[in-house]
């Protein structure tokens, strides 16, 4: 028999990529990622949301890293 697919709210996806909730609600707005479905009122997204948003995540991260190149 197979197994459901696996549905995560905003608070599991912030629980499983170690972070908090605020940046997990930043990256599905700003790159209008859509929920696969409600589960009464939250939202629920699919692994491969979870998998785009912590791509996401990890490019923002590189981003705000400062550069170690020189100047000269």
């Amino acid at each position: 028999m197979s197994q459901p697919p696996l549905l995560l709210t905003v608070g599991e996806i912030a629980r499983r990529l170690n972070t908090k909730i605020h940046r997990i609600e930043y990256i599905i707005r700003s790159r209008k990622i859509e929920a696969t479905g409600w589960a009464g009122h939250a939202r629920v997204f699919s692994q491969a949301s979870l998998d785009h948003i912590a791509s996401e995540l990890n490019r923002m991260d590189a981003d705000r890293q400062p550069s170690t190149r020189s100047n000269g």
